[in-house]
């Protein structure tokens, strides 16, 4: 019978051959948690303030629906409360449209500040690892010349 060759010490030694740094891997993923973290964070904010903006809208909608409600004895007083209540409603529809406006805003600013910010982050990580690599590339090289004389 043959036998089938171990292929994991022709791997590791081929791997050992080639230089190559491991931080740089763990700081490219240390970089995309602080990343998503931050986004995260944006996104429950923006989440939570706008659960708060439709509570409150939906608490004022019912406390103007009861009082719309109350029984009317004219037909002048129960047409007056229903065109009260759709004014109310109108007016808090712009204002809580409003409000979700300036969240959305708050959340655009907030993911272009943090987009901008991983930008440099990540160039200047990138540049850092091309440094490191030219340094590697340049010491194995003058190591090679020099064994080879």
């Amino acid at each position: 019978m043959t036998n089938t060759p171990d292929m994991t010490k022709v791997m590791q030694d081929m791997m050992a051959s080639f230089p190559m740094d491991a931080s740089a891997f763990q700081n490219a993923f240390k970089t995309q948690v602080a990343f998503s973290e931050k986004l995260s964070a944006v996104a429950l904010a923006a989440a939570e303030k706008s659960t708060e903006i439709t509570s409150k809208w939906a608490k004022d909608s019912l406390a103007k629906m009861a009082t719309a409600s109350k029984t009317k004895v004219e037909a002048a007083d129960f047409s007056k409360a229903a065109s009260d209540f759709a004014t109310q409603a109108a007016e808090m529809a712009a204002e809580n449209l409003a409000a979700f406006a300036e969240v959305a805003k708050k959340v655009q600013m907030d993911t272009v500040e943090v987009m901008m910010a991983a930008g440099k982050d990540a160039s200047a990580e990138a540049s850092a690892v091309v440094k490191k690599a030219t340094a590697d590339v340049t010491a194995a090289a003058k190591k090679a010349a020099t064994a080879a004389k």
